[in-house]
């Protein structure tokens, strides 16, 4: 088993403390883990791994054990190949004794309802996945779609961000986990929906990366601050969270 040397630069005083300490405490809302090289690339040649490392894939691990629902874009789910999600026995066993299912369930985010309903994501064991979609992407998912996930309608031609939190929220999954992809990312920063973001800078330089995506949530008026709770140092990675200052909740901009 890898052992993973985490520093803390902020605070300076938390030796022996535990990646469970510095994330465990999920807010209810919307966190989101990214990462990112050091020009602002969110993937390399549309993955991830090549500017991630072991140790934040093992963080990415903990945080979906602390999450209810894991969020992310149609597009991250076929570049990134999603299945179901896995934990190892350790993790399945922090969420049963907090009373959680041993794994969350994925939500992935589509406007068009277009997915391959064959891939591992809708056929492999595991939690029965969510749609979240358009009411004419759900008008496009057939017998077949609803026979392997659930449908939720968030929308009428582009999902509504709000909606979307609302519809999962009715469903009892209030820590959503966003990862991505951008796209995604940019239309809950629009809608003011971040209330924790945990952060991977990567000491790498990506070039020029495509950007896909519709984006269709109007811009912040004035940029949203947060306040930094801590910073980790992992090899060359650093591992950075921050969090809504005066977090309200769920709320849709007047």
């Amino acid at each position: 088993m890898t052992v993973h040397r985490w520093r803390s630069l902020y605070p300076a005083d938390a030796l022996g403390r535990t990646l469970d300490d510095f994330y465990a405490d999920a807010p209810e809302g919307v966190r989101v883990n990214m990462v990112s090289s050091l020009d602002g690339a969110a993937a390399f040649d549309g993955r991830v791994r090549p500017i991630s490392n072991p140790a934040d894939h093992h963080l990415l691990r903990s945080l979906r054990a602390y999450c209810d629902v894991l969020l992310v874009g149609a597009g991250t789910v076929r570049a990134e190949r999603y299945g179901p999600i896995t934990l190892d026995a350790e993790l399945r066993r922090y969420r049963r004794e907090q009373g959680h299912p041993s794994l969350p369930p994925v939500a992935v985010v589509t406007n068009s309802g277009n997915l391959d309903w064959t891939s591992a994501l809708f056929t492999a064991e595991g939690p029965r996945p969510i749609v979240v979609t358009t009411s004419q992407g759900a008008a496009r998912c057939g017998p077949d779609a609803q026979s392997v996930a659930d449908i939720v309608v968030a929308g009428d031609g582009d999902v509504d961000p709000v909606a979307m939190i609302e519809g999962l929220r009715d469903r009892g999954l209030r820590r959503v986990l966003c990862e991505g992809g951008p796209a995604l990312l940019s239309t809950l920063v629009a809608r003011d929906l971040v209330d924790d973001m945990c952060f991977t800078l990567s000491p790498t330089l990506a070039g020029p990366q495509p950007i896909s995506g519709h984006i269709t949530a109007p811009p912040l008026e004035v940029p949203q601050t947060l306040r930094l709770r801590h910073v980790l140092l992992e090899g060359e990675h650093l591992y950075m969270r921050y969090q809504r200052r005066h977090r309200q909740g769920l709320h849709s901009p007047a």
